[in-house]
């Protein structure tokens, strides 16, 4: 994945507040994310796996909440 340069213009010297503004547009355009996500090599089968597990237990949630919902109707 390529990612876009992220830059911020410090204007009047406010080099605090053009630092926030950096961080935000950095955790929004992905870059902190992808540098956890490589930190450690996962094998193809591991993320299979997760992205496996995170479904079932999402909908496992969504079945308890419909649980929930359809007790009080």
């Amino acid at each position: 994945m390529s990612k876009s340069l992220v830059t911020v213009k410090v204007r009047n010297g406010e080099i605090q507040k053009a630092l926030k503004i950096f961080k935000k547009k950095v955790e929004a355009s992905g870059h902190i994310k992808e540098l956890k996500e490589r930190r450690y090599f996962t094998k193809p089968t591991t993320k299979r796996r997760l992205i496996k597990d995170k479904a079932i237990r999402a909908n496992k949630l969504q079945i308890a909440e419909e649980k929930l919902l359809n007790r009080y109707v």
